[in-house]
């Protein structure tokens, strides 16, 4: 898989793909990442990529020029799925970024300031939100998307498609059975008796039972779209 993120501030990725999971998806081959600086698709000496509102209003809107040249630069060589950030856009969860590790190229457009000319929308097969609430740039909102959509790439995590099956908004859409690790007892905190037992099927079917109490109890939501 390819990977394209525009930016106007590409510094932000530098960590973000020097550490953890992305960096090893991209040490393995798994995927390439690219960041492409928004303003070296600019052709004035200020680099300038946005400007006041028609008909006024406060802050400045990104402009047409340097989105359409940025996206067709990624895309020229072949198609791709082309992502914008955008408060309106298709509320982004697990389903979706399954169906995003899927595809080939993804490009993914961080929107700033204000926001962009309503005419970049063209270039997007897809608007993106990551909730309802709003940041100063797209760039935290296009990381956590691509982490979790590398993390499902074939060969990234040890275990296989296993490793993602039994994880919160797996394959059955629930939350994730509480988990436990040494020691036995901590602080008058106790490990359940069923999971030391060694029973499998009884502890599948704990897990089970507990994924849907926990669900129920934090996330009614998700059951009733089952």
């Amino acid at each position: 898989m390819t990977i394209d993120i525009i930016s106007v501030q590409p510094q932000m990725f530098r960590g973000f793909l020097e550490e953890s999971m992305v960096a090893r998806a991209v040490r393995k081959g798994a995927c390439e990442i690219r960041i492409r600086d928004l303003r070296d698709f600019t052709h004035d000496r200020w680099r300038k990529v946005d400007d006041k509102p028609y008909g006024g209003g406060p802050g400045m809107l990104m402009m047409c020029g340097p989105w359409f040249e940025a996206v067709e630069a990624c895309i020229a060589e072949q198609g791709a799925r082309v992502i914008m950030t955008s408060p309106a856009g298709r509320r982004f969860d697990q389903r979706m970024a399954e169906e995003l590790s899927k595809e080939d190229h993804l490009v993914f457009m961080c929107g700033h300031y204000e926001g962009f000319d309503a005419r970049i929308r063209t270039l997007a097969t897809d608007e993106v939100s990551i909730g309802d609430f709003v940041m100063t740039g797209g760039e935290l909102a296009a990381a956590a998307m691509v982490d979790s959509i590398v993390r499902l790439l074939p060969g990234v995590l040890g275990g296989g498609p296993a490793a993602t099956a039994s994880e919160s908004f797996g394959r059955d859409g629930l939350l994730e059975a509480p988990q436990y690790t040494h020691p036995p007892v901590f602080r008058g905190m106790a490990v359940p008796e069923i999971l030391l037992s060694g029973d499998h099927a009884k502890i599948e079917a704990w897990r089970r039972a507990e994924s849907r109490r926990l669900t129920a109890e934090s996330r009614p939501d998700l059951l009733s779209s089952e």
